[in-house]
């Protein structure tokens, strides 16, 4: 019975540029208020980012955080990350070394 109201909340990834539809968030600035499903939004709608038409977007299901739920204890705590903030931590440790690295430039 779940899966029908899961499915209405759906993400939808964009395949030209990345862009993805939150539908949690809605685009209010578009008037289409938070809570509607990408299945409900109007015929003519397109991508915010790039104008591609919603046939160009594929359906990537609901927020999750990656991993298996009895593993999430494990790794430090990294484990019950989202990707997007897994993909913050690991390029902003790579900035950070990258910085580190240049400062020994200014060493005499």
């Amino acid at each position: 019975m779940n899966e029908p109201a899961v499915a209405e909340l759906s993400r939808y990834e964009c395949r030209a540029c990345g862009y993805i539809y939150e539908p949690e968030q809605g685009q209010p600035d578009k008037g289409i208020p938070a809570g509607t499903a990408f299945t409900a939004l109007p015929v003519d709608w397109r991508c915010p980012v790039c104008g591609a038409r919603k046939t160009a977007f594929a359906d990537i299901g609901t927020k999750s955080v990656a991993g298996f739920p009895e593993n999430y204890r494990y790794g430090l705590g990294v484990n019950t990350l989202t990707p997007g903030q897994k993909n913050l931590l690991i390029f902003g440790g790579l900035a950070l070394g990258f910085l580190f690295l240049m400062s020994f430039y200014g060493l005499k």
